[in-house]
């Protein structure tokens, strides 16, 4: 084929070498055909030519003012002048005077030179800006300076408006309801991130969901052992079948008087309850704050007598014994009320009987004990049939 129809851009099909369009002119053809001198470059294929011209030689179209159907400059719309290449030659150095002086406040002032000629803006408009050259004070002091500065003329710069200094949101971040939404916000984005595992408590990285859920069930299997071990059980109470009551002693016995009285019917003495503890259930030793003791008889429903027992230290895993001190008195209408003659026959003198054996009495113990360690005061009772009384009355007595 004797043309070659490609395109003559260089990125497209092979890296033509491009031409100055001002400076390098293209050789004539010396003919149509295939026949170029040995050792002569083959004339440049333009691609101007649309697919209908004529088979001439595409070294006939002027490169830069050729019109055709193809690819040319003038079919699209120039915006602006058309500036010619540069032929590796500055236009600046070659400007003759001094280079024009570049001022930043031409960019902000409107009536700064126009730099641009595109679409006839700036053409017939003149400069209109002159900077004003600055004024060296010739003052000695600073003040002298600033004087003189006043003198000199001022430069006025145009400079777009300011918006307005606070917006809304800001105004009200500035009050206390909204300071206070701004920490709510803060605290629901940090429970957020808490919740979701990102960050930890009080500002650890380490205290997170995961840590607290060990953390809380680490710290109830050591409540529970610490429980288990300090606090206190309610000891079993058992008392001495064969003296349940026994005679007291010291400055408690001297303490009450031992009396039976027909007129008026009453009597009173005083008694310790052998009682027997059991604190084997327990892993440190057990405290009573004070034990209370109320003695009724089963038979008539009658209160007969009052003891207390104070405070008190026992051993754990052991069986230790107590003596609850016990102020029996009981005041009756006449001699013949039973609970009267009961407890009369039963502390009588052994010698006023034939056989010389008093007959028993019966009495239900009632305790209630504060132990430390408890939240409450827990109760025990107790009732024991045939007790022997644990006074002895003289022969003669009433």
């Amino acid at each position: 084929m004797d043309y070659d129809r490609k395109s003559a851009v260089s990125s497209f099909y092979g890296a033509r070498r491009s031409i100055d369009a001002l400076n390098d002119v293209p050789e004539a053809s010396p003919g149509q055909g295939n026949q170029y001198p040995r050792g002569a470059a083959r004339p440049r294929a333009e691609s101007q030519s649309s697919f209908y011209a004529d088979r001439q030689s595409r070294t006939s179209h002027d490169v830069l003012n050729g019109q055709s159907a193809g690819y040319n400059a003038s079919s699209f719309f120039d915006a602006g002048r058309q500036e010619p290449l540069k032929g590796g030659r500055d236009e600046e150095e070659e400007a003759p005077g001094p280079p024009e002086t570049w001022d930043v406040f031409a960019d902000f002032n409107n009536m700064g030179p126009r730099y641009s000629s595109a679409f006839g803006v700036g053409q017939h408009q003149e400069t209109a800006y002159h900077q004003i050259p600055p004024v060296t004070p010739t003052g000695v002091g600073k003040v002298e300076a600033d004087n003189d500065s006043t003198l000199a003329p001022v430069e006025l710069v145009t400079v777009p408006a300011l918006g307005p200094e606070w917006q809304r949101s800001e105004m009200k971040q500035m009050t206390r309801s909204g300071r206070r939404e701004l920490k709510n916000e803060e605290r629901y984005a940090k429970w957020r991130a808490w919740n979701r595992g990102e960050t930890g408590l009080c500002g650890t990285k380490w205290f997170t969901k995961k840590f607290l859920v060990f953390f809380i069930f680490a710290w109830c299997g050591i409540a529970a052992i610490v429980l288990a071990i300090t606090i206190p059980r309610v000891p079993a109470l058992s008392f001495n079948s064969g003296t349940p009551l026994v005679a007291a002693t010291g400055s408690f016995n001297e303490s009450i008087p031992i009396e039976f009285s027909r007129y008026p019917a009453n009597f009173s003495f005083p008694a310790l309850a052998d009682i027997q503890v059991d604190t084997t259930s327990n892993i440190i030793p057990l405290t009573f704050n004070h034990i209370n003791a109320q003695v009724w008889y089963p038979s008539t429903n009658m209160q007969i007598g009052t003891g207390y027992f104070g405070k008190a230290t026992l051993p754990a895993k052991t069986f230790p014994v107590i003596q609850i001190p016990l102020n029996f008195s009981y005041i009756a209408p006449n001699d013949t009320d039973p609970t009267w003659v009961a407890w009369y026959n039963a502390c009588k003198n052994p010698a006023t009987y034939t056989t010389g054996v008093r007959p028993g009495v019966s009495f239900e113990l009632l305790l209630t004990m504060d132990i430390a360690g408890l939240p409450s005061t827990s109760t025990a009772s107790t009732q024991i049939a045939s007790a022997p009384c644990p006074i002895e009355l003289p022969v003669n007595s009433v």
